[in-house]
């Protein structure tokens, strides 16, 4: 069975990702107008963190092997942790109960046995564990310092594969696995700075990767069959263009790769094995993210990244039409999983509004069953604000987008302060989805822009490389211009204006306060790069494989450390003279402590006001519930304090 990511490592990002529910409102000037809509309505309940963060998150979709289970991820613990949910009478059973955060992977195709990955303390050295039916954990890796991906099953179960970087800790080597006895073997000696994509379901090619540069990378499939046979190129070209494996057809006999060679936005095709021929399978005017089919290939589902909102497509392979789902609640499908007869679906919904519910539905039937209430029912959700996609021009005419969250009760009488948020990346995207932390600013009265500046992914390859080599400087200037925006609507407070974001937004966050310090009026860094000298130099090892594409959007520091040295808010620490709040990780192996140790240290002696959170339990981001509430607890308390914003309602 095939999920939508693969689930090698779940990377979740569970508070930095800004998620938003979209439509569009443009104007000719290429700005959008938020307007004020007069309604009566009922005072809004003001609601501290924790009860934000009593919210469950939930993922994982996938059937056990005989349909009547969905083995998924939960914190409602207040830590991750494996559950199994009865499909038809939503029971949840616990599966794990450790004290470090763990991530579901896969039911083993033919019987309860798990696979499940876990770090240590956000390291990012995931292990990968089984968990046998007795409730007993071995770990497959069971090797120190080693990073270890889940990447899939064959069709039969008899076998799975996972890389490992133990043998160089640069390169995943990728390794066969009997699914009975968990004995191994070595299948492809990764040398080259492949990335391991996939294996066909009847274990014969492995579909791979090769970055060149950060515009360019190819694909190639490799014949486990013959040992001694090199990975074969099917991706020829001429022109810079990326080319990446995404899946293989059930049957093993085409294998469907994404490329943007034929203009803007990524396209899949398909490429026959025994053929040697190229065809398109889907192309829409936005980028193609994914791919992938049901057991069988009865179905194929595929999902496009449209304005920063999810749009699936189901199709029924045998007639060509699209499947027809009952109706649902708004929002966007995520996850969404056939059991093994292809009768049954499993999916999530989330919104600005909701965060992700766990739906099945039975193939035909006319209507869905909703399986979790993930939002705390101390919460009346007509509290909680949607968002609207607006667009401005920045300093030099070109279009940024955003998505914008006005608070209840906003209006020219009654203005708001704002925060500008910025994701992390270089190149992400602020995209629609339920964020507690973002609904728990909104509720204490703040406007929230998340700004998607050039070189966020999403827009066209274009957009997306306007940045390369170009940090700070006029990305940050449309991060400048996105709060120039806000001050134009007539519900905003102009003069109550700061600056968040995390991991590259951080680091946005800190250079805006040290390039631009008269913008912001005060700046949250949360995990944010303030030393791109040291955090070029201190990658961690298994970034090999696409480093040099790093190095082509950021610079080689072996022939760049003059600019990273001008754009490192480290070395600019004089200029800032606004209110700093700086989130840490312990064990961050992105962003070291000690960046952001040098960077509290040189603000201090400005006089200027510092709050330094560390976080010895987390590396780069949260994974524990109890942090999450602590850090946003302490932005608001933050905000309130150097954005003067009186808290005139009782905090439920």
């Amino acid at each position: 069975m095939k999920t939508s990511h693969h689930l090698s490592v779940i990377a979740l990002s569970i508070t930095l990702g800004v998620g938003l529910s979209a439509c569009s409102n443009s104007t000719n000037n290429g700005a959008s107008t938020v307007k004020d809509t007069v309604i009566a309505q009922s005072p809004v309940q003001k609601y501290d963190a924790k009860t934000f963060f009593e919210t469950t998150t939930y993922f994982g979709s996938s059937f056990s092997a005989d349909g009547s289970y969905i083995l998924m991820g939960s914190d409602q613990s207040g830590i991750f942790n494996l559950y199994k949910m009865n499909i038809k009478t939503g029971q949840q059973t616990a599966l794990t109960d450790f004290k470090d955060t763990t991530y579901p992977v896969s039911w083993f195709p033919n019987d309860d046995r798990v696979l499940l990955t876990q770090d240590n303390g956000g390291n990012e050295l995931y292990h990968l564990f089984v968990r046998e039916t007795d409730g007993t954990v071995k770990d497959l890796t069971n090797t120190e310092n080693t990073r270890a991906n889940f990447v899939n099953f064959t069709n039969d179960g008899a076998f799975f594969y996972a890389t490992t970087n133990e043998r160089d800790p640069k390169f995943m080597d990728l390794y066969r696995y009997d699914a009975n006895t968990y004995e191994r073997t070595l299948v492809f000696e990764n040398k080259l700075g492949f990335e391991v994509a996939e294996v066909s379901p009847d274990g014969r090619f492995a579909s791979l990767a090769k970055m060149h540069t950060n515009r360019d990378s190819d694909t190639y499939l490799l014949d486990l069959r013959k040992r001694t046979s090199k990975p074969t190129i099917i991706s020829e070209h001429t022109d810079p263009a990326n080319y990446n494996p995404m899946a293989f057809s059930p049957d093993s006999k085409q294998l469907y790769y994404a490329t943007d060679s034929k203009g803007e936005f990524s396209q899949v095709w398909q490429y026959d094995l025994q053929s040697e021929k190229h065809s398109l399978a889907i192309k829409d005017n936005w980028n193609v993210r994914f791919v992938y089919f049901s057991e069988s290939g009865k179905y194929r589902v595929s999902g496009v990244n449209a304005d920063a909102s999810t749009r699936i497509t189901i199709l029924d392979t045998a007639t060509g039409k699209e499947v027809v789902l009952p109706k649902l609640p708004a929002g966007d499908l995520r996850s969404v999983n056939f059991s093994k007869d292809e009768q049954t679906v499993s999916f999530y919904i989330n919104s600005d509004t909701s965060p992700s519910n766990l739906f099945v539905w039975e193939m035909g039937s006319s209507s869905a069953k909703q399986l979790t209430q993930a939002l705390n029912p101390q919460i009346n959700p007509k509290d909680l604000v949607a968002s609207q996609v607006v667009r401005f021009k920045s300093f030099d005419g070109l279009e940024i987008p955003g998505l914008l969250f006005k608070p209840k009760g906003a209006s020219a009488e009654n203005k708001r302060p704002a925060v500008v948020f910025v994701h992390g990346g270089p190149g992400g995207q602020s995209r629609t989805g339920y964020s507690a932390m973002r609904q728990h600013l909104i509720n204490h009265g703040y406007a929230v822009f998340a700004v998607n500046n050039r070189g966020s992914s999403g827009y066209g390859k274009t957009f997306f490389h306007l940045d390369d080599k170009n940090h700070g400087e006029n990305d940050l200037q449309d991060i400048v211009y996105g709060k120039n925006y806000l001050q134009s609507l007539d519900w905003i407070d102009a003069d109550k204006i700061g600056i968040m974001g995390g991991s590259y937004g951080g680091y946005m966050t800190a250079a805006a306060l040290a390039f631009e310090p008269e913008e912001f009026k005060v700046g949250i860094d949360i995990f944010g790069v303030t030393n791109w000298v040291r955090t070029l130099n201190s990658i961690p090892p298994w970034w090999e494989s696409f480093k040099k594409a790093l190095y082509d959007e950021m610079g080689d520091p072996a022939t760049d450390a003059e600019r990273h040295r001008a754009i490192s808010p480290l070395f600019h620490a004089q200029n800032i003279t606004k209110p700093l709040m700086v989130i840490q990780g312990a064990n961050d192996p992105r962003v070291l402590k000690i960046e952001s140790d040098e960077l509290v240290e040189k603000v201090k002696q400005n006089g200027v006001p510092v709050e330094y959170v560390v976080f010895n339990d987390e590396g780069h981001g949260f994974s524990k519930k109890t942090n999450r509430i602590t850090a946003s607890e302490a932005y608001v308390d933050f905000l309130n304090t150097y954005l003067d914003i009186p808290n005139k309602v009782a905090v439920k």
